[in-house]
């Protein structure tokens, strides 16, 4: 039996758009791997339009220390286009979730906070967004080998995680600089976006696929490259198997272990674990994991069959209302149960619109693209429901849909509280709703409301 189309939504999706057509699981699942419109028509910054802007920076402020003529000013005026840049990145990514294909973008969302970047610097900032365009994206429905590999060796990661810090301490640079590994990216590759942390691998496998991956380098000037001068000669072992044997390890020996590494089983019951997870509860059903896992074994890692695993589980469906929804996720779920865009706030100041999108999300415990570290963001729902971020998303769902909507376009709130949260509505909530003093306030009564902030 299929699940109800309005719980497919909000459990794969971030919930109905009222007014729109129902889509049932099968349609959503064939929508990861159709023609992707919503990048289409919300464009995000490619990498190499972000690192010419990191060099244009990284000039002027070189030009202002020499004291050269209009420099200053030159500088404000690339600060003010990067935060306009961000602005936009912002606006694009809920306008996806709003307006585009639910399951598509949530799995957007998902893998890349599993391939956690941040910026090291301030100017990189919009090269999250690039990461995730260029590494993730395009592999949503393909295989996890491939993304893996795009998103380990993407110029955001190598940033992130110092790998232009690694070089093999008896390369050519490595003997004359007398500089050492960086095990960062070889122990998050392992530890975080394949085996998991008690896969039973040991700290020679993270020195072995730290010493394969001394080639790889990135900055600002040169790109990315393959250095072979700073890679470790003599072959590495990682796992059991040694790659680049009797030489320094090249790139296709570096492809050649990720591609591995993503066939192993314990790759595949990792992700069945976080998927699980993210999807269906914070502690899922045993069943569930090994379901996705065996399917990700079968299919060779392609994961359009993990994510029909996952939605025909009777446990995906089973624990309604047990995730809640992280901030972002809500705020692009209001969004779309509002029918606002998140391009239309053009009638408010820079500065409101900051207030009413980065400073909220901050309030409610998720900054924009910071977070805590390279394990990405925590999934428990203790980690969302504080009293601090609970007051927060109360505030935003009462003062924020006046300012999202013109006045001939609020919602009456009868009709609101059915067609966003249907069946899940809580007889109070109803009441709350239609017994509020304004429209505007029943309105932010079901945005506030236990059931929209859960999944």
């Amino acid at each position: 039996m299929s699940p109800d189309p309005h719980l497919v939504a909000v459990r794969l999706g971030f919930g109905p758009a009222p007014g729109g057509a129902e889509v049932g699981v099968g349609d959503m699942l064939a929508a990861v791997g159709g023609p992707d419109e919503a990048a289409a028509h919300w464009p995000l910054p490619g990498f190499d339009a972000v690192a010419a802007e990191a060099r244009a920076h990284r000039d002027l402020q070189r030009a202002r220390r020499a004291g050269t003529a209009g420099a200053e000013e030159a500088l404000k005026e690339n600060q003010r286009a990067r935060r306009a840049e961000m602005d936009r990145i912002l606006a694009h990514r809920l306008a996806r979730a709003a307006r585009g294909a639910g399951l598509r973008e949530r799995l957007a969302w998902f893998w890349a906070d599993h391939f956690t970047v941040r910026p090291r610097e301030p100017r990189m900032r919009p090269g999250v967004a690039a990461h995730a365009e260029a590494a993730i994206r395009p592999h949503l429905a393909g295989r996890f080998a491939d993304m893996l590999k795009a998103a380990a060796l993407h110029p955001m990661m190598l940033l992130y995680l110092d790998q232009a810090e690694s070089i093999g301490p008896t390369s050519r640079q490595g003997l004359r600089s007398g500089r050492g590994l960086n095990e960062n990216l070889a122990r998050e590759v392992l530890e975080l976006h394949s085996l998991g942390v008690d896969a039973g691998y040991t700290q020679d496998d993270v020195r072995g696929l730290a010493r394969l991956f001394t080639g790889l380098a990135y900055n600002l000037d040169d790109g990315f490259r393959f250095a072979p001068g700073r890679a470790e000669p003599g072959g590495d072992l990682v796992l059991g198997r040694t790659y680049g044997s009797g030489r320094a390890a090249r790139i296709e020996d570096i492809l050649e272990a990720l591609e591995d590494i993503a066939a192993r089983p314990e790759t595949a019951r990792h992700l069945a674990w976080k998927l699980a997870t993210h999807f269906a509860a914070d502690t899922p059903e045993p069943a569930l994991v090994d379901h996705l896992a065996a399917a990700y074994r079968a299919h060779g890692g392609a994961l359009p069959a993990v994510y029909a695993a996952l939605a025909e589980h009777p446990a995906t469906w089973a624990a309604a209302g047990a995730k809640v929804r992280q901030p972002l996720e809500f705020m692009a779920a209001a969004f779309r149960a509002l029918g606002a865009d998140p391009l239309d706030m053009a009638g408010l100041r820079p500065r409101d619109r900051q207030r009413l999108t980065f400073d909220a999300l901050a309030a409610m415990g998720q900054p924009f693209e910071d977070p805590p570290g390279p394990d990405g963001w925590p999934e428990a729902a203790g980690r969302w429901i504080t009293p601090h971020g609970l007051a927060a998303r109360i505030d935003w769902a009462m003062t924020a849909p006046p300012r999202l909507l013109d006045r001939a376009a609020r919602p009456d709130p009868r009709a609101f509280v059915e067609a966003v949260l249907g069946a899940r509505a809580r007889e109070e909530t109803r009441l709350a709703a239609t017994a509020a003093e304004t429209e505007w306030e029943g309105v932010g009564l079901v945005l506030a409301s236990p059931e929209f902030n859960r999944r």
